[in-house]
Order: C-alpha cells, then structure tokens, then sequence
C-alpha cells in the first residue's frame, strides 16, 4: 500500500472544522489567537505577563500556525456573547456575530477555585 502523500497544512483542516461551527468560526478564532500569541512574544523582555502564554508544545514558529495547534488540541474554543441582541440596540449588528475566544485550562482540578470561569469578581 503506498504511503500517505504528507500535506504542508498541519493539522488538517478537516480536523479543525470538526472542532468549530463553521469555517467563518475558525478564521476569527484562529486570528485572534494568533495576535494574542504575537503579542505575548511581542512583550516577552518587558516582564508584563498579561497575555495568556501558547497552550501547546510546538515547533512551529508562525502565531498562526501555534493558534491552529491549539485549536486542533482542543486549548483555545470559540465563545459567544450570552445576552441576546435586542434590535434597537445601537451595535448590534458588530457584536451579533462577534466571537470571542476562551483559553480552556486542562485541568478540572480547580473547578471550584476563585476565579474559576463563572465565578463573580470579589468587591
């Protein structure tokens, strides 16, 4: 049987779109990502560490090409306003299909931990 002709895209993008809705979906979530990666190598010698590191070991090099690891890993979802969109509202066309991004933490030990996703903010 012959060998499997290797692709230059990794990972596939079959595999990708089995990880979003839709192909719209992953092109925002990829690019946004991706600048966040940009940005936290960007601001690496400056000791800030506000930006959310790479979630995966990876020998690419491109932001792209980590944000595109990290979804196909299953790191990085897509997230969607909770509140619906009234039609009066001024914006609502810019935040009705907006998509934002969250960084999923591998481990379910700290579900009950401050600061865990739905806590409230302490006053």
């Amino acid at each position: 049987m012959a060998e499997p002709r290797s692709t230059m895209i990794y990972p596939p993008i079959e595999d990708l779109l089995d990880k979003v809705d839709s192909k719209f979906t992953l092109v925002t979530l990829a690019s946004k990502r991706g600048r966040q990666i940009n940005s936290y190598f960007n601001q690496l010698g400056e000791g800030l560490g506000a930006i959310v590191p790479p979630q995966v070991t990876s020998v690419a090099r491109k932001p792209l090409s980590i944000a595109l690891e990290e979804i196909a890993a299953s790191k990085v979802r897509a997230g969607y306003p909770a509140e619906p969109v009234e039609e009066g509202d001024e914006g609502a066309e810019a935040v009705e299909g907006a998509v934002g991004l969250e960084i999923v933490d591998g481990s379910d030990d700290d579900a009950g931990a401050p600061g865990a996703a739905g806590d409230a903010p302490a006053e």
